[in-house]
């Protein structure tokens, strides 16, 4: 039987109505005496199991197996390609965070490759990895700190990436010609490495005309220069010091040096008195002056007196009387050294009132023997005469008189009460020879000043002194007031208005506009006299800013300038002042005057971050806050990242020595 002759590895088959022995898939052999095993897998594993594998032969049969990175499609680890199964490829990057932080994962064919993220390296300097065991991880590529610049600061916010710059600025009095600039490299250096500013130096003081230095604190950014004036010459205005200013450049002395006056503004008082100036700018210095007088008697045609003499004084106005006859023409020279050797000299005419003491008697026998009754030729008239005369015993009884400062003597028209005796004047026309000259001397106009010392009080109040007429008579006055202003050429002020009072010592205050010049023409309308008076009234504070509020957050905003108008002052200057929001309820708007971003402190965190003159303000300017630029002498800060600021606008009014300011909130900034 050949069924029973088959190998335990082979099976009896019937083939062509005969009985075989096959060896059984996986064997090879002649089916009786032996079948061996056959390998499958000799013959390669991708032609037996296909592409992206592995073949294992078993006893009789075999199997297979995916590479690593790949997987079989029936998703069972082994298997026979006769079900059709192959092996795919694995994405491995399918899996979350498989190459760590900052790196991106790309498949590759059975595999993967990790490489870091644009702006990180591997520590090891390899371009790609795979995390094996090893961890691995991608470094950020930067920059250090950039570096610091002496005498300057960084502008804005900047990166430390490779490409990226950092802005540099000089400090105020210092600037730089190496560059602005330094760049973070793909290497993680900056270039350049080094970066400095350098102080400014304004160089040689400047000359100031009759002028010479007494202090010299340097020449690099604020050292000072003080002048004082050379020996003979006094102030006469401006500044003393220099300053050297940030650009370099010497600001100032504006110093006005003028030879000195020791015989300026002469004038005469109280008839016999010399009063002047003495400007020489030496406290304490005693000047010797040398007076010498030619005196003349009305009737003289040579000088009969002549008196030198000499005073010395250390006072800045003095004052001299001098002993000098009535009824005389006087010729007075005052004459000093100045401190240069220079003679200086002023002659002042002085005509003293009255009549000589030997006419004083001829007129009272002439008034005694012709003083009588004929209404038809007298008339009323005042009679100066000079004092420390006894008037009582010169005149007749029936002369009127009243004592004032000096005795007036009335010759009326009409008796002034029944039986009273009035004079006639002619008997002036008989005095004897050249005293017919002193008639002029002797009759003196009806006014010679209706009002004098009128004083300005309280700014635009006014009062006067009336010297002819008493309480008893109400006077009336004519005021006339105009006023103008150089800063506004259309300006006119103008009002008229009438006041009558019976008060010895009037008083009016007026409704005048601030910031102006006022010419007041006072007329008494009885006695056709006038008096113009000039006045300055003060400037006020300025309108208030009109301002559009800006609240912003996370930028800095662009701001508009409105011009304000020149109302109560001339509009000088604008300013723009930033200063920590939480300080706005507590602003004060005469404060940080002059504070500049570089001088701000810790007590004081507000500045000024920029000025414009009035002239250069267009209608609806605008201005960018932060711009790093310089308005003025103050630079326009860029604002701190994530700090909260208020804005003010103040307009301030210079003139007459005067300074005025208005402020007004402008803008809010936060974060």
């Amino acid at each position: 039987d050949v069924c029973a002759t088959c190998h335990i590895h082979a099976t009896c088959q019937q083939s062509g109505g005969k009985s075989v022995c096959i060896c059984n898939y996986g064997f090879v052999g002649n089916g009786r005496t032996h079948c061996q095993d056959k390998d499958e897998c000799q013959i390669g594993a991708s032609k037996i199991c296909g592409n992206h594998t592995l073949c294992h032969n078993t006893h009789g049969s075999f199997y297979c197996v995916c590479l690593d990175g790949y997987r079989a499609s029936n998703n069972n680890k082994t298997f026979i390609p006769n079900d059709g199964t192959n092996c795919t490829d694995i994405d491995e990057c399918e899996e979350s965070g498989l190459c760590g932080h900052n790196a991106r994962c790309v498949n590759t064919e059975g595999s993967y490759t990790c490489y870091c993220n644009t702006g990180y390296k591997l520590e090891t300097g390899e371009r790609s990895f795979r995390q094996d065991g090893n961890k691995v991880s991608c470094k950020e590529i930067k920059c250090d700190s950039p570096p610091e610049m002496k005498h300057g600061y960084i502008v804005g916010n900047y990166s430390l990436l490779p490409g990226s710059a950092v802005h540099y600025e000089c400090q105020e009095g210092f600037y730089s010609n190496e560059g602005k600039f330094s760049y973070c490299t793909a290497n993680e250096t900056w270039e350049p490495s080094t970066l400095s500013c350098k102080g400014v130096d304004c160089g040689i003081p400047p000359l100031v005309l009759n002028a010479h230095p007494t202090s010299v604190s340097g020449t690099t950014y604020r050292s000072e220069v003080t002048y004082d004036c050379v020996h003979g010459y006094l102030m006469a205005g401006g500044s003393r010091t220099a300053v050297c200013n940030a650009k370099g450049q010497w600001d100032g002395p504006d110093l006005v040096c003028k030879e000195e006056e020791l015989l300026s503004n002469l004038s005469i008082f109280n008839e016999t008195c010399v009063r002047w100036q003495r400007k020489t700018g030496r406290l304490g210095v005693q000047e010797t002056y040398t007076f010498r007088i030619l005196g003349q008697r009305l009737d003289e045609k040579m000088f009969s007196e002549d008196v030198i003499f000499n005073i010395s004084t250390s006072e800045d106005n003095p004052k001299v009387c001098l002993d000098l006859n009535s009824g005389s023409n006087y010729v007075v020279n005052i004459t000093t050294i100045s401190s240069t050797n220079i003679t200086v000299s002023v002659t002042v005419a002085i005509q003293t009132k009255g009549l000589p003491s030997d006419v004083l008697i001829l007129v009272r026998q002439t008034l005694r023997n012709n003083c009588f009754w004929n209404p038809q030729k007298c008339f009323c008239s005042h009679v100066f005469f000079l004092k420390g005369i006894n008037y009582d015993k010169l005149f007749c009884d029936n002369f009127i008189y009243f004592r004032r400062p000096e005795p007036l003597i009335f010759l009326l028209l009409q008796p002034s009460r029944p039986g009273q005796v009035n004079c006639v004047l002619d008997f002036l026309n008989s005095m004897l020879g050249f005293y017919n000259k002193l008639i002029p001397f002797l009759i003196v106009s009806t006014v010679k000043e209706a009002f004098n010392n009128v004083l300005i009080f309280n700014d635009t109040c006014l009062k006067w002194k009336r010297n002819v007429r008493g309480t008893d008579v109400e006077d009336r006055y004519s005021f006339h007031v105009q006023g103008q202003r150089w800063y506004q050429k259309t300006f006119f002020h103008e009002m008229t208005f009438e006041l009558s009072t019976h008060k010895q010592a009037p008083e009016v205050c007026l409704d005048l506009q601030p910031g102006t010049n006022y010419s007041i023409n006072i007329s008494m309308v009885a006695l056709n006299f006038s008096l113009l008076v000039s006045m300055t009234t003060q400037i006020t504070d300025p309108p208030f800013p009109e301002v559009e509020f800006v609240a912003v957050k996370g930028s800095a905003p662009l701001l508009r300038l409105q011009k304000a108008e020149d109302r109560n002052g001339p509009i000088s200057l604008y300013q723009v002042i930033v200063l920590p929001l939480d300080l706005q309820s507590t602003f004060i708007c005469d404060s940080f005057a002059a504070t500049t971003f570089f001088s701000n402190t810790t007590d004081v965190k507000g500045y000024v971050a920029a000025e414009f003159k009035a002239k250069d303000v267009a209608e609806n300017m605008s201005i960018a806050l932060g711009d790093r630029h310089y308005y003025g002498k103050f630079y326009n800060a860029p604002l701190k990242l994530g700090e909260d600021y208020c804005v003010f606008l103040r307009i301030i009014s210079e003139w007459n020595k005067v300074r005025t300011q208005s402020c007004a909130v402008w803008a809010q900034i936060k974060s």
